[in-house]
């Protein structure tokens, strides 16, 4: 069955007498517009305008499908840093384990942006393996970078970046140490 006649035979359950079924066909519903978009989100991205192929990568967010994650990969290798940008920045909130490695590497992109946009991301992996790249993002001068490394190591929680954080209290820069604090808060004993 083809998504658009799975997507005819849902909507005729959109009259159904239960309240719980329709709510699950309008989820369903949902689910398979966004694959049917998924062809012409692909289109986008070999664009030559980069604001479109911003909002193709961003539409891929919201789609929940392993087939998201070839294109997004394949764009971390783009010379464009702000589709590499924004395409960590989708990763990141995918957080899905195999991207992982492709996108520690962007720790050390060219591009400031790239690399405050990787540290960010890293965050949401929930992974201790990423302390030391992180705790090693705190010894840079760009104060973005550091404030993104020291919030994701608040939120992986891993006891290893307590001293790292606090270490960051010294720092001449107000929103370094106001980061730091607030990550350190969500560091276990």
């Amino acid at each position: 069955m083809n998504l658009e006649e799975r997507r005819k035979a849902l909507a005729y359950l959109l009259i159904d007498h239960d309240e719980g079924v329709r709510a699950a066909v309008a989820a369903a519903l949902e689910k398979l517009e966004s694959l049917m978009d998924f062809e012409q989100i692909l289109t986008a991205l070999k664009s030559d305008k980069r604001g479109q192929r911003v909002k193709a990568i961003i539409s891929l967010e919201r789609i929940n499908s392993p087939d998201v994650f070839p294109p997004l990969i394949e764009l971390l290798k783009d010379p464009d840093p702000d589709i590499r940008g924004t395409a960590i920045q989708v990763l990141g909130v995918k957080a899905h384990p195999n991207s992982l490695n492709h996108l520690v590497r962007h720790l050390k992109d060219p591009s400031p942006a790239v690399r405050v946009h990787t540290a960010e991301a890293l965050g949401n992996f929930k992974d201790p393996r990423l302390v030391p790249y992180l705790v090693a993002m705190l010894k840079e001068e760009d104060e973005q970078l550091i404030i993104s490394a020291a919030r994701s190591l608040g939120r992986l929680g891993s006891a290893d970046a307590a001293q790292p954080l606090a270490f960051l209290f010294g720092d001449k820069r107000p929103g370094v140490r106001r980061a730091a604090a607030e990550a350190l808060a969500d560091v276990p004993l």
